[in-house]
C-alpha cells in the first residue's frame, strides 16, 4: 500500500498492511537536524523545509501539522497566561457585545476563508509529496477554550459569576466551530482532505474537566453536536485531542458525534486498554491517533521497551479500534533520538 491508501483503509475501518504513522509534531529542532543531517543554518533559513525533509526520511504516512520553531536553538513553549491585559470588566463587556451564534454564522466569510484554507492545503501537500497533509483544525466542532482570548483568571471568573454570558460564549463557540467544520468538509468533498480530522481543545486538567460537566452537557454539547454535523455529513471522522483526564467527558463527546481520540496521558487515567473497548454512537470502532505518551513512555523507556510497546499497542487495537500511530503531544528534547527511531522502525516492521 502507498501512504494515502494506508490511511484511507484505516479511516474506513479496515486493516491496512501495517499501522500508519502520523507525524508533524517534532518540536525539537536538534532531532530534525539529526534525522536529516542538515545544519542549524539550514534550519534557520527554512524550518518548514527541514521538518518536511525529516518526516520524509522517517517515512511518515500523514502529517497532522508541521511544527516549527523560530530558530534551531528554540523548542516549544507555552504562551497562555493566567492574567490578561484585559480587565475582567473588559471581558464582560466584550462578551455582552459579541454577536449571537446565529449572527456569527451568518456573517462568516466562508468563501474568503475557504480560498486561503484551500490554497494552504494544496501548496503544503505539494511540498509534502506522497505524505498526506491533514492539518488539525483546532476549534472545529465547537470552542470552549476562551481562556486563550481572555486569560485563565478572567475565563474562570466569567463562568463562575456570569453563567448566562458563559453560555453565550459556548453558543458562539459552536457557531465558530461549525464554520470551521464546513471548511474541512468542503475540502473532503473536493478530495483535498482525507476522511478524518484532528480537532478538540484542552478543557481538562490532570484531575478532570475545567468546567462543570453538567454545565457542559447543557450548553456545550448541543453546540458541539451542531458544529460536527458538516464533517459527519461528508463521512469525515472527527478525532478528539485528549490532554489531561477526559474520562468524565467521553460519553458526552461520543454522543455528540466524536469518532475517535488522540493523545492519552496514562498518568491521568487515560488508559488505551479501556478506551478501545468503547464504541461510537453508531456502534462502530473508535479511530485512535496515538497512544505513545511523551511524558511516561518516550522520554524514559529504553529502545527495546519502546519496540515492545509498539507491538503491544498494535496487537490490542487490532480487533478493537482503528489505529494510527502518533504521540500524545509534541516531541521535545527530552525524548532520546534512539527512542524516536526505535518507535518508527518497529511500526514499519509490524505486519497485520
Amino acid at each position: 500500500m502507498n501512504k494515502k491508501q494506508r490511511l484511507e483503509t484505516v479511516f474506513a475501518g479496515k486493516l491496512p498492511d501495517r499501522p500508519p504513522i502520523m507525524g508533524g509534531w517534532i518540536a525539537a529542532p536538534e532531532l530534525l537536524l539529526r534525522v536529516t543531517g542538515l545544519s542549524e543554518s539550514d534550519y534557520n533559513a527554512n524550518p518548514k523545509n527541514v521538518a518536511i525533509k525529516a518526516y520524509k526520511e522517517l517515512e511518515m504516512d500523514g502529517l497532522i501539522n508541521i511544527f516549527t520553531t523560530s530558530s534551531a536553538d528554540v523548542y516549544r513553549i507555552g504562551n497562555i497566561k493566567a492574567e490578561s491585559e484585559l480587565s475582567f470588566e473588559d471581558v464582560v463587556r466584550k462578551v455582552e457585545e459579541m454577536p449571537s451564534a446565529a449572527e456569527y454564522e451568518r456573517d462568516f466569510d466562508f468563501a474568503g476563508h475557504y480560498k486561503s484554507y484551500r490554497e494552504d492545503l494544496v501548496k503544503t501537500q505539494e511540498e509534502c509529496g506522497d505524505i498526506v497533509y491533514m492539518p488539525a483544525c483546532w476549534g472545529a466542532g465547537a470552542k470552549a477554550s476562551w481562556y486563550g482570548d481572555f486569560g485563565y483568571e478572567n475565563f474562570f471568573l466569567l463562568f463562575g459569576l456570569y453563567p448566562d454570558l458563559a453560555a453565550k460564549l459556548l453558543q458562539v463557540g459552536g457557531a465558530h466551530g461549525r464554520c470551521l467544520s464546513r471548511l474541512v468538509a468542503k475540502a473532503v468533498s473536493e478530495g483535498l482532505f482525507p476522511k478524518a480530522v484532528l480537532l478538540g481543545e484542552d478543557i481538562c486538567t490532570q484531575r478532570g474537566p475545567m468546567i462543570s460537566v453538567d454545565f457542559l452537557k447543557e450548553h456545550y454539547a448541543p453546540a458541539l453536536a451542531y458544529g460536527l454535523e458538516p464533517l459527519l455529513e461528508v463521512g469525515c471522522k472527527p478525532v478528539w485531542h485528549s490532554d489531561g483526564d477526559v474520562r468524565l467527558l467521553i460519553p458526552m463527546l461520543l454522543e455528540c458525534g466524536i469518532q475517535g481520540f488522540q493523545g492519552f496521558q496514562p498518568e491521568c487515567g487515560m488508559k488505551l486498554e479501556e478506551i478501545i473497548k468503547l464504541r461510537t454512537r453508531e456502534d462502530e470502532k473508535l479511530l485512535i491517533f496515538g497512544p505513545f505518551a511523551v511524558t511516561t513512555e518516550l522520554p524514559v523507556l529504553s529502545p527495546d521497551e519502546i519496540r515492545k510497546k509498539v507491538r503491544y499497542y498494535a496487537d490490542i487495537c487490532r480487533n478493537e479500534a482503528d489505529l494510527v500511530f502518533f504521540t500524545s503531544n509534541t516531541i521535545n528534547p527530552d525524548i532520546p533520538y534512539d527512542n524516536l527511531t526505535a518507535m518508527y522502525d518497529e511500526i514499519k516492521r509490524y505486519i497485520y
